[in-house]
């Protein structure tokens, strides 16, 4: 557990453009009061977002994710993620980056389904 705690320090300390962006927006309790964590370890893997509380880990995938071995390591990441009670969204730097609003709208609604 200590290893997977230091590499979310480390992943925290060199966090990308795209997650400091949507970092700003959810820490201190921004969105609707939901308490955030920024790379956070779960089960062994870092995510990098999470409300325990709601139950929501959200994951800010870059280019790199678009790769057939990416996706299946993703798909096995959300396995066990759903298998846990955690529901994954993800979202890409461009949809933070163009569409922050939108990104914030869909969390929220997530989080407090209709």
């Amino acid at each position: 557990m200590e290893r997977f705690r230091k590499i979310a320090r480390n992943l925290r300390a060199r966090q990308t453009s795209a997650e400091a962006k949507l970092w700003h927006a959810l820490r201190g309790r921004r969105l609707a009061g939901w308490k955030f964590r920024r790379q956070h370890p779960i089960n062994g893997f870092v995510v990098d977002f999470v409300t325990l509380d709601g139950m929501l880990i959200i994951e800010v995938d870059g280019a790199t994710h678009s790769t057939p071995a990416e996706m299946e390591r993703d798909a096995e990441r959300s396995r066990v993620f759903s298998a846990l009670g955690f529901h994954i969204v993800r979202v890409t730097n461009m949809d933070v980056y163009e569409n922050l609003d939108g990104v914030l709208d869909m969390i929220d609604r997530t989080l407090r389904p209709s």
